[in-house]
């Protein structure tokens, strides 16, 4: 989830809506790769869940970085609840997962140590303290009663609308982790053409990542539950878009998206202010309950750009949202693919060649594959571990183009498809047979 954004000034005219996400905009020369990604901690002596406060804890954590890496705080209140560090800060999600959010940088080789560099810090503090962190896709064992809940005004406005929209909004907030990677357009043209080849192939980077095939101790009949719970969590802000495939898109068809999503807060002096349900239209008219009278910023609108989750999201860059998190392969293997199929032109046109035959029932029903089967799912006719191969293919010759050698990267990916197997498979696998139905050895096997 996103700390509070810094917009500008007051909202003066209806085009700087649209003229936020332009302004992000840049010559291929200045594109970069911003990866994401969330992780549990774990007690080692009890399996539970990392709570907030105490000896051994997330607080523990922040003041340990902060003090002896450099890390700077952020505070809310008087909690800490993040921490930020050239270019790159360490957030929490509702029940404690640690996320990195990345610097943007030039190549996957960057990302690789800037993960590596993370992961080696936190080992130095929280090892001795009985403290691990593992990668997957859902929590496989703990309940909602026994996740912590972070000390952030938004996660509280949050979790009691999630239980009024959907079946599933507190599952994703409090038992899931992903990766995701952010990625840079030139123009509106290319921002079009980006996030319709993003969403389209979002199915694909589901079943290639799938890695949550257990949740409240069992198996769940899904190779992503993750997946699973993002399809009834809040129809009203998630999805495929089908509107970005229609004739016109630009920044302001989805402009005028965002702006029919109910709101969740507005941001003043470091306290969130319920607006729940409410409209951004009527604040840009000075109508809006929770402000009688008041009109937003620029910082109001950024920030309600962070509470719309589709499967890709359009900010001044584009956020793939599709996958699982897994190990440390797989955390380097998600900005390789995409970078890959959005950064050279010839791979990008090949990838919309490969998906814009697909209509929206095709999408939707490959989406729901990919969460259930994984690389065995099919829908419309078209098999996901063949559009997987097609999309890996054409993700190599588009690093290959780039002339760094980041081909390497997707090596877990070409395993994967080889095998036609994926991470949940090998959990599956590993559950039903050496680990005799239990899964307190997923603990270790899954840390980072």
């Amino acid at each position: 989830m996103s700390i509070p954004q810094s917009g500008g000034g007051l909202i003066e005219n209806y085009d700087q809506l649209a003229g936020l996400m332009e302004s992000g905009c840049k010559p291929a020369a200045e594109w970069r790769i911003g990866t994401e990604h969330e992780k549990f901690g774990w007690l080692t002596d009890t399996r539970l869940p990392l709570p907030y406060g105490g000896e051994r804890s997330i607080s523990a954590l922040f003041d340990a970085l902060s003090d002896r890496f450099g890390w700077q705080p952020v505070r809310e209140g008087e909690h800490m609840i993040g921490l930020t560090r050239n270019c790159a800060n360490i957030s929490l999600e509702p029940g404690g997962q640690f996320e990195l959010s990345g610097a943007p940088l030039q190549s996957i080789a960057e990302t690789e140590a800037e993960l590596d560099n993370h992961l080696d810090e936190l080992r130095q503090i929280a090892e001795p303290l009985g403290i691990r962190f593992m990668s997957l896709g859902a929590a496989p064992e703990w309940s909602h009663a026994q996740m912590p809940v972070m000390p952030k005004g938004r996660y509280r406005l949050m979790t009691d609308y999630m239980g009024r929209v959907g079946t599933h909004g507190t599952q994703m907030m409090y038992r899931t982790s992903t990766v995701q990677v952010n990625l840079d357009f030139g123009s509106e043209a290319d921002m079009v053409r980006k996030l319709r080849v993003a969403l389209a192939l979002q199915p694909v980077a589901t079943a290639l990542f799938a890695s949550s095939p257990f949740f409240d101790g069992a198996p769940n009949g899904h190779k992503s539950w993750r997946s699973r719970i993002w399809r009834d969590l809040d129809a009203s802000r998630t999805g495929m878009l089908g509107f970005a495939f229609e004739e016109g898109m630009g920044f302001q068809g989805y402009v005028d998206w965002v702006l029919d999503v109910p709101m969740y807060f507005v941001y003043r002096d470091g306290v969130y202010i319920d607006a729940l349900g409410q409209s951004f239209r009527d604040f840009l008219r000075g109508e809006l309950p929770a402000l009688p009278g008041e009109k937003p910023t620029l910082s109001d609108w950024a920030d309600h750009l962070t509470t719309v989750f589709p499967e890709a999201r359009v900010k001044k860059y584009i956020e793939m949202r599709g996958a699982d998190a897994g190990d440390r392969a797989h955390l380097l293997a998600l900005p390789a693919f995409w970078t890959g199929l959005m950064y050279d032109g010839a791979a990008l046109d090949a990838a919309w060649d490969l998906v814009k035959g697909l209509d929206a029932q095709t999408r939707e029903g490959l989406r729901v594959a990919a969460s259930v089967s994984g690389l065995q799912g099919e829908a419309g006719g078209v098999r996901l571990l063949d559009l997987a191969r097609a999309a890996v293919a054409l993700s190599a010759a588009g690093l290959a183009a780039r002339g760094r050698g980041e081909e390497i990267y997707l090596a877990p990916l070409r395993e994967s498809l080889g095998e036609g197997r994926v991470q949940a498979d090998r959990w599956l696998s590993l559950y039903q047979g050496e680990w005799g139905g239990s899964l307190r050895p997923i603990y270790e096997a899954a840390s980072l």
